[in-house]
């Protein structure tokens, strides 16, 4: 295995959502926590964030929560957590987390989910990291973004090499394989290697 522990996990935070989304979300961290695996994530104690990490405590794994100050003071935490960092802001939230994760995998979410993806993407776009980074595609929920990604190189607001920053898993057990199997490229952060199109 190579030196992959901690997994960053954006998702949503909703109770409300159809119940296969929670189903795979607890597939997922149930391979997370059997792999050896620990999860970085939202901290928590709802939605498809709260699915994945119990499960990756019960099958082994610490859990590891980064959350504004704003939302701690709303009570929406857990106390399951080996470390709960408290942040001033989302954009602090961010960062910690990047800062203490190997990895980035995208469950289902909304807007938070899709904004951090997105900075996650760039930032390896433009050589911050080389982390793995994933789109667990559960029941197609992605595809819209992933053909909306392909047009904007197709169209050349990015270059092509652009589709390797970021890996489409349809099932957990894909997404749990491609972090396994990571093996980090050169970063190739040359003004020729982001503009060219």
């Amino acid at each position: 295995m190579n030196d992959i522990k901690r997994v960053c996990v954006f998702a949503s935070s909703c109770n409300y959502l159809e119940k296969s989304f929670y189903g795979e979300a607890e597939k997922f961290g149930d391979l997370l926590g059997k792999f050896g695996f620990d999860m970085v994530y939202g901290g928590s104690s709802l939605g498809l964030m709260w699915a994945c990490a119990k499960k990756v405590k019960e099958n082994g794994g610490q859990i590891i929560g980064v959350m504004p100050e704003k939302l701690h003071n709303m009570g929406v935490n857990t106390d399951e957590c080996v470390e709960l960092y408290i942040t001033p802001c989302m954009r602090s939230r961010k960062a910690k987390m990047d800062e203490i994760s190997d990895a980035v995998v995208a469950l289902p979410g909304g807007f938070g989910t899709l904004e951090e993806l997105s900075e996650m993407i760039v930032q390896k776009q433009l050589g911050y990291n080389n982390k793995p980074v994933v789109i667990l595609n559960t029941n197609n929920f992605y595809d819209k973004l992933i053909e909306f990604l392909d047009e904007v190189i197709e169209k050349k607001f990015a270059s092509k090499n652009s589709r390797t920053l970021f890996f489409v898993a349809s099932t957990p057990l894909q997404a749990v394989e491609y972090l396994k199997n990571y093996i980090p490229q050169s970063a190739q952060v040359t003004k020729e290697h982001i503009y060219n199109r």
